[in-house]
């Protein structure tokens, strides 16, 4: 096989994952590497799709949405996983905005109750 495999080792150290998460990444199908023995090996296959997952959960994508996602390409190809892939950062950027305006709200509140306070300090 001319393709570069990386060991589970070799996975971890690329992509600074725990051994338990990339386990983990195979147990719910995220991950199928090629077994020899008890020695598991990843192609670029599972390269990229390490590199779509991790990005994924940067942007807070959850996990199942993740592995429908990566369905879509096997089991229907590129156009479809693009669309999909719309429809989900769609979803999450209006997700993510919603959490920026709870957290300004947040900040807001206690910025307030912090220079209340000093005053009460200073007076």
């Amino acid at each position: 096989m001319t393709d570069q495999r990386l060991s589970f080792k070799d996975m971890c150290a690329k992509f600074d994952v725990t051994p338990r998460t990339l386990r983990y990444y195979e147990y719910i199908e995220l991950l199928q590497p090629e077994r020899e023995g008890r020695s598991r090996f990843y192609g670029p296959k599972e390269v990229a799709r390490m590199t779509l997952i991790l990005r994924g959960r940067k942007f807070g994508f959850q996990l199942e949405d993740i592995r429908q996602w990566l369905l879509i390409y096997e089991n229907e190809g590129t156009q479809a996983q693009m669309r999909a892939w719309i429809e989900l950062a769609d979803r999450q950027l209006s997700e993510l905005d919603e959490q920026r305006k709870q957290l300004d709200d947040a900040i807001t509140e206690l910025q307030t109750l912090r220079n209340d306070t000093a005053k009460t300090l200073d007076g």
